[in-house]
């Protein structure tokens, strides 16, 4: 089949996968609490005929799919399911009905596209070898493709290669992005807690420890890293997301503990170790100078989403067949977010692809991880045709 068959046999479904997305994203869920969103998916791969195991790494679903044509080449394609802790805004009828949480992300959309492949895959099997469809539980911060490895994943279901799909608001809907090398960041968390001997801050500050002058210089101290340690050609971002200490209710009391709590942002192994590392020694060492300590904390959450130059390559030829290389970004620019999807792509090659959604004037819609977000259903067969056209790549079956 050529590209803009299957791209027109999969619009024929954009109703009901539509119906689906929308159903989704009324019924949100924070990651490893999927359990509707997990059931839903299962139903809808069983009534396709297709081999279907759950619970993996928790609420995790993989469907198996096997070529009629001989091959022993496997491949995983993975979408995300979870939703965040955010109020929703957009006054849509399929708005969420839950308070407080929403698809922010678009993570209903992935579930959908990959859902719509299965059915696809499921009526068009002249590949060689065997897909797995790999729906993950709690990308969003909450170890869900942690937990999925850690339960075997790719012991029970072997992949030579993995791929991941994410939407992109702020491009033009149709258009599709990536890169080889590091594509998204490393995130890490930092907390830091100052302790002093407080005091009262209008009689006899001068018989104090101050830890709110430690904070001030370390805040502002925590960008040298940025500006003096962090090589020119390198990037790296270091935020302070929260800084908590004394009360509201006593201004004159001087705290004698203070907690400044951030983020860190890298794509290297050796930038990651020196924000670590100069972090703890800014901390402890601003605090001595004023009298004061330090406890030190830094969490490595997920490494950074690394594509591999040979899948990439795949994954370029799958979006470039679909759309031709004027609507097809080879080279953009890497994204300080993060994704779990990392850490699948540290145990098996894989590249990660973005897919436009934007529909403004300026091809842009609201971002991803705002409350006026919602996922472009008018991409969701393009999604569907990018996967059968990764199958095609990798396993030579419908357009080879």
């Amino acid at each position: 089949m050529t590209a803009a068959s299957v791209i027109e046999a999969v619009q024929a479904w954009q109703p009901e996968l539509a119906a689906i997305r929308r159903d989704i994203h009324a019924h949100p869920e924070l990651g490893m609490e999927e359990h509707r969103t997990s059931a839903l998916v299962a139903r809808y791969l069983e009534r396709l005929g297709i081999e279907v195991a759950t619970g993996i790494g928790k609420l995790g679903v993989v469907a198996t799919i096997k070529g009629t044509l001989p091959g022993q080449r496997v491949i995983g394609l993975r979408a995300d399911m979870d939703a965040l802790a955010i109020e929703e805004q957009t006054g849509k009828p399929w708005a969420s009905t839950t308070p407080g949480l929403m698809h922010a992300c678009g993570h209903d959309g992935h579930t959908t596209m990959l859902l719509g492949a299965a059915k696809y895959l499921a009526a068009n099997r002249d590949f060689a070898g065997t897909v797995h469809l790999i729906f993950q539980p709690a990308e969003e911060g909450r170890g869900g493709a942690k937990a999925m490895l850690e339960d075997g994943l790719f012991d029970r279901f072997p992949c030579d290669a993995i791929y991941g799909l994410h939407n992109k608001p702020t491009i033009p809907a149709g258009r599709f992005a990536i890169r080889k090398g590091p594509a998204l960041a490393a995130a890490d968390s930092f907390t830091v807690v100052f302790h002093g001997t407080g005091g009262h801050g209008g009689s006899a500050p001068h018989l104090a420890t101050d830890v709110t002058v430690v904070q001030a210089h370390f805040v502002l101290a925590l960008q040298t890293i940025i500006g003096r340690n962090v090589p020119a050609v390198e990037s790296a971002v270091l935020s302070v997301g929260a800084i908590a200490g004394g009360s509201l209710k006593a201004s004159n009391v001087m705290p004698a503990m203070l907690t400044v709590t951030g983020t860190s942002r890298s794509y290297t192994p050796v930038v990651r170790d020196l924000l670590e590392r100069r972090i703890g020694e800014l901390a402890h060492g601003l605090a001595a100078m004023h009298g004061c300590t330090a406890e030190v904390g830094y969490r490595r959450g997920v490494p950074p989403t690394v594509n591999h130059p040979e899948q990439t390559e795949v994954a370029m030829a799958a979006a470039a067949d679909l759309v031709g290389e004027a609507l097809l970004d080879r080279n953009m620019t890497p994204v300080m977010g993060a994704e779990d999807f990392g850490l699948m792509l540290e145990k098996r090659p894989g590249a990660f692809m973005f897919l436009g959604g934007g529909t403004g004037p300026d091809g842009v819609s609201p971002n991803v991880h705002t409350p006026l977000f919602d996922f472009n259903d008018d991409i969701i067969p393009m999604g569907v045709a990018y996967w059968a056209s990764i199958v095609a790549q990798e396993l030579g079956g419908q357009r080879r």
